[in-house]
């Protein structure tokens, strides 16, 4: 083997154990590096509306910085506001659907051979034959210590953005004063993820949105209760690309059936319809919009998702897309690391050279 040859294997085989040792450490230290990502993406989002700001309005960029960050943090804790008042209406009408969860539960202790006390509540009869009560409590506490963690990375996140904000009206010139000896590619690598980031989370937000109006109109035409919750599952699991609709769908039809039964024909037009809206909307609108600026191939994302999902949960399955496309477009810069760029992309070479 010649000596070219050994140091490409060798700078190969250093770079599996890196990718390994990274992946690691996101997992082992995810209460540290997750607020950080989650506070860099915020911030590349924020960045061309505090832009704008400070351009036309006049306005001081940290004043500019700090009430974008107040806008997003008030429409945050209103549409929590909401999510919360349409699960207290689902506890305050959770009698109504006691019968029918109890008659689920009978078809399936009847099959898998359960024992079944008619006599009994849904609850008292799982709590008595599943042990749920074991679970619940595990739950409770988990959802408790989850509240509490979730408060205080807010607010670590919060303070994050806005001094990353603060900061990147002298990123650029730091930039390139740290890397003088490449100061155009270094700056055409992070202009280029700034830009995709943007445009795909924009984009993203707004077809998540166009999903959960349509939703909300849908099961609130049909007379579904808590339409507001549905509405919300289908905007937040819009983020997560190819399973995120179709949990959705699933879980606002089962409860459609509950809710109609033994009715099914509403049950069936909320089937087709949720569905004809993500179909709509995913997979004919947002790639017209999108076009082929990501250029990632279809096998690259599932691979992120159950990557990213592995390593930091849902919130990681949200992340895998722009991180996945930070990932290609630092490939498609180094030599060496084409080839990587190469198997993420979707075919089209100049995708990434567009943005």
């Amino acid at each position: 083997m010649s000596e070219k040859n050994y140091t490409r294997a060798s700078f190969f085989v250093l770079l599996f154990f890196a990718c390994v040792l990274a992946g690691a450490l996101c997992k082992t230290m995810s209460s540290f590096i997750l607020p950080v990502v989650v506070s860099l993406m915020l911030s590349f989002v924020f960045l061309p509306i505090i832009k704008k700001m400070n351009a036309k309005l006049k306005l001081p960029w940290t004043i500019s910085s700090i009430l974008v960050i107040l806008l997003f943090l008030f429409s945050f804790f209103g549409i929590s506001s909401l999510l919360v008042s349409g699960l207290s209406s689902i506890v305050y009408e959770y009698p109504k659907y006691e019968s029918k969860f109890l008659n689920v539960y009978k078809l399936i202790a009847e099959n898998l051979n359960l024992e079944f006390d008619a006599g009994e509540s849904f609850i008292t009869n799982l709590f008595k034959n599943l042990e749920v009560q074991k679970y619940a409590q595990k739950t409770a506490v988990f959802l408790s210590s989850g509240i509490v963690s979730f408060g205080k990375s807010l607010f670590l996140i919060t303070i994050m953005v806005i001094f990353i904000e603060i900061e990147m009206n002298l990123t650029k010139e730091k930039l390139h004063s740290a890397f003088t000896s490449d100061k155009e590619k270094f700056s055409r690598i992070s202009h280029q993820i700034v830009n995709d980031t943007v445009r795909y989370v924009s984009i993203k937000f707004y077809i998540s949105l166009a999903t959960g109006l349509l939703v909300f109109l849908a099961t609130w035409l049909t007379g579904m209760d808590f339409p507001i919750v549905w509405a919300f599952i289908a905007f937040i699991m819009n983020f997560i690309p190819v399973f995120g609709s179709i949990i959705s769908v699933g879980i606002t039809t089962i409860f459609a059936l509950l809710q109609f039964s033994p009715s099914f024909a509403k049950p069936i037009f909320i089937l087709f319809f949720l569905t004809a809206i993500n179909l709509t909307l995913g997979n004919i609108i947002e790639p017209r919009i999108e076009g082929k600026n990501l250029g990632l191939s279809p096998f690259a994302i599932l691979v992120s998702l159950s990557l990213w999902g592995y390593i930091w949960g849902f919130l990681g399955m949200i992340l895998a897309v722009p991180l996945t496309v930070i990932i290609k477009i630092v490939c498609e810069n180094i030599d060496d690391l084409r080839w990587i760029a190469t198997i993420l992309g979707n075919g089209d070479n100049h995708s990434a050279s567009k943005s």
